[in-house]
């Protein structure tokens, strides 16, 4: 309940908003809103509702719903997530936790032998950083060809015409960098 209402007066300070004012939007008394605020108090659920609509965000940011992940900016090796394997063998694996207000996604591609990204990420306004981590790569942007190895890093704006593909080898790994986040 302390943290509810904690989280409560940081965004009502965030958007700059008095007390007697979220007070009189939500429609309860300066006094029950410090008295939340403070913890000697808790809200109903109608009341958390409006006090959400009134600040922007919504009930699960107020109660911490996602505090425990945005809390752990670890990701260990062996934690990433595993999200998809396209119909080339390509896998895709998440490298950050969830976050509500995270700028941008992190992922990691493995590729196998000539695999491609397709079918990975759907047409999405934003931009992307990617890093060879293994591997040769062939990429396409607007049909202008880029070979990339071991090292190389590539930037582009993801609403551009983009392939890429293992072109050597049998295996190689890109960290793709999203922003703004797909999800």
């Amino acid at each position: 309940m302390k943290r509810l209402g904690e989280r409560i007066k940081k965004k009502r300070e965030l958007y700059n908003i008095q007390l007697n004012d979220l007070a009189k939007r939500v429609g309860i008394s300066s006094s029950a809103l410090s008295q939340i605020e403070n913890a000697k108090s808790s809200p109903s659920i109608v009341t958390l509702k409006h006090i959400a609509e009134c600040l922007n965000t919504t009930i699960g940011e107020l109660v911490g719903e996602n505090e425990n992940l945005s809390q752990n900016p670890l990701v260990k090796f062996e934690e990433m997530k595993y999200i998809e394997t396209n119909v080339t063998g390509s896998q895709l694996f998440s490298l950050s936790n969830h976050e509500p207000h995270k700028q941008m996604d992190n992922f990691l591609i493995r590729f196998t032998e000539k695999s491609t990204i397709e079918g990975l990420f759907s047409r999405h306004r934003g931009q992307v950083f990617c890093f060879v981590s293994e591997g040769n790569f062939s990429f396409h942007l607007d049909e202008v060809e880029y070979k990339l190895k071991k090292s190389d890093s590539f930037y582009f704006d993801m609403v551009l015409s983009h392939r890429v593909q293992l072109s050597e080898g049998t295996s190689g790994e890109l960290l793709w960098i999203v922003s703004p986040p797909i999800s």
